[in-house]
């Protein structure tokens, strides 16, 4: 099989092409790069919730790469983060992180949340067109991640561009660039935060201490930067997909504009429907593993699909449907076990405010182009769009 993730029906709509995978078999191997490797596509729902919870499926990208050559020059501090480890340093770098990220946290958030999105809904012109994305779904998240870290408002342009570079599918150069310019910005702000500490999440980690235990330099930045990154660049995707979402179902958003006290519930649904993040990071098996009839060797890429697995049929019937009914607390947007988002509660909380907004403000809101013309962003990684034009 080719790679589907090349071909612009697939970056549109993967979901009929992950059925197809998904009726053979949950669990196949696909081809990787150009030099005749493969890696293991999950694509079922219990065999993804049973590859993320599976401690023979080692997270440890440095283990992985260190025999293999690579021209790539990815800054260590991207390369080597939390999510690229396993325990037990896992386990302690959570363990340090959750001390400051705190679910207190999210809660004093929300009225900063709330201003910032009035504040960009004011740009919107009443009864004309606006790109959701640009406007709203990218400024908003990296607003309040940028706010939390304690990035100074001045430079949150070219954080904010650095980040989407990371992402820039089939041009390493750039990301790895991207990556050094993060890294490099990061270290220097961590300096200024020790000659003059305040009261952000980044000072927070830089004290944060579980006995005598504290964090490196190294783990810091790499904190710093993982933090920026899935502070936003999920939650972007996850604005941009609900908002497509409930526009493709007027009925549905008719329902929440009418009781905004259903959003809460609503958002699960919301997630497991489109999924911001596609494929799960990277993982790779450390010994052989039979994984949904599939026999894995050991030293394999194994990429779990976590928006197949969110339309798996076994799992949510009706699966293409959306349902605000449906109990899809279950969902594996943010992943399972030791590795689920750190920072869910506060994507959540943004999409909240931010639809709450949207639905109270502009009442007659409905897309500017058709479906079928949007523009989905190349990359395997994340699902989002590169713009959504609407009419407000």
């Amino acid at each position: 099989m080719n790679d589907p993730t090349k071909d612009p029906r697939f970056l549109h709509d993967p979901y009929p092409t992950y059925t197809a995978m998904r009726s053979a078999c949950p669990v196949q191997a696909v081809p990787t790069g150009s030099g005749g490797h493969s890696s293991y596509l999950v694509t079922g729902y219990a065999e993804a919730r049973q590859a993320l919870g599976d401690p023979r499926l080692s997270k440890n990208t440095a283990a992985f790469f260190a025999d293999k050559e690579s021209r790539r020059r990815l800054h260590p501090a991207v390369a080597h983060n939390m999510l690229a480890s396993d325990p037990p340093q896992h386990a302690r770098l959570r363990k340090l992180v959750t001390k400051a990220f705190t679910t207190g946290a999210v809660t004093e958030l929300r009225p900063f949340i709330g201003e910032v999105t009035d504040a960009l809904l004011d740009r919107w012109p009443v009864g004309g067109q606006v790109d959701f994305v640009a406007s709203l779904a990218v400024p908003l998240p990296v607003i309040v991640i940028c706010k939390l870290l304690g990035v100074p408002e001045a430079d949150r342009p070219e954080v904010q561009r650095w980040s989407a570079e990371l992402f820039a599918a089939g041009k390493p150069d750039l990301i790895d660039a991207a990556s050094h310019a993060m890294a490099e910005y990061m270290t220097g702000l961590i300096a200024s935060k020790r000659l003059e500490p305040g009261d952000s999440l980044l000072d927070r980690l830089i004290s944060a201490r579980d006995g005598s235990d504290h964090l490196s330099e190294e783990e810091l930045v790499s904190l710093a930067v993982l933090l920026l990154i899935a502070g936003h660049e999920t939650t972007t995707n996850f604005l941009g997909n609900a908002a497509l979402a409930l526009l493709q179902h007027p009925a549905e958003l008719e329902r929440l504009r009418s009781n905004p006290e259903d959003i809460p519930a609503a958002l699960d649904e919301l997630l497991r429907f489109d999924s911001p993040v596609s494929t799960a990071t990277f993982r790779y098996t450390t010994e052989a593993v039979t994984l949904g009839g599939a026999d894995i060797p050991a030293g394999v890429p194994v990429l779990v699909a976590l928006g197949a697995a969110n339309r798996d049929p076994e799992r949510f019937p009706s699966p293409d449907q959306l349902n605000l009914d449906r109990d899809a607390a279950g969902h594996l947007a943010f992943g399972h076990g030791i590795h689920r988002c750190v920072g869910a509660p506060l994507a959540k909380a943004e999409a909240d405010i931010a639809l709450r907004a949207i639905l109270t403000r502009f009442p007659r809101l409905r897309l500017a182009v058709p479906p079928d013309q949007l523009q989905w962003r190349h990359t395997r990684l994340v699902r989002g769009l590169t713009a959504l034009p609407i009419l407000t």
